[in-house]
């Protein structure tokens, strides 16, 4: 069964709203390990507002090494309030309205490579707080944003996690691999 990766940039407050305002260096160690990731997805996943953030940039990008990848990959947009998404002249795109329990599920079913998302955090929230989601990889940057959406909210359900790697890149940004303890 194919697994639901979140990776997510958060600063030190654990806002992950708006990287592009906090987040400013961008380290080979970094490179290496988004590239990593990249490899070991089929399918991206989305929320509204991400892919509402991406359609303006990606579908005519050509900043590679990262373009090619996303423009290619089938993409999964999760809203209850759009009616259709689109991709430029790409049209491996699709929507789950409902139902995301369900839709991920079969998702996870297919063959393939892991479920990858970025950004997104009310969906990843979304992802945890229903246990669909298996690994959660933040990328904690040495900066207090101050403002902004954070991955968690009071009143969340208690989730534990098992951390299966770490690491330190030489700009100070702490890369935490995490798994997701699931319920017996």
């Amino acid at each position: 069964m194919r697994n639901v990766v979140a990776s997510l940039f958060v600063s030190l407050d654990g806002v992950a709203e708006s990287p592009d305002q906090w987040q400013f260096e961008f380290d080979d160690d970094m490179l290496a390990t988004i590239t990593a990731e990249v490899a070991g997805v089929d399918t991206i996943l989305l929320g509204r507002v991400t892919y509402e953030e991406w359609l303006h940039y990606w579908p005519t990008s050509m900043d590679e090494p990262f373009a090619s990848h996303i423009n290619s990959t089938p993409k999964v947009v999760v809203s209850t309030t759009l009616d259709k998404v689109e991709w430029g002249q790409w049209d491996r795109i699709s929507l789950i309205k409902a139902n995301l329990a369900e839709a991920i599920t079969r998702l996870k079913q297919q063959p393939g490579k892991d479920i990858g998302t970025v950004g997104s955090p009310t969906l990843v929230r979304s992802l945890l707080q229903s246990d669909l989601l298996d690994t959660l990889r933040l990328w904690v940057h040495p900066v207090v944003a101050g403002s902004g959406k954070r991955l968690f909210k009071d009143g969340d359900d208690l989730k534990r996690l098992k951390l299966v790697d770490s690491k330190v890149t030489p700009s100070g940004c702490v890369i935490l691999t995490y798994e997701l303890v699931k319920r017996s």
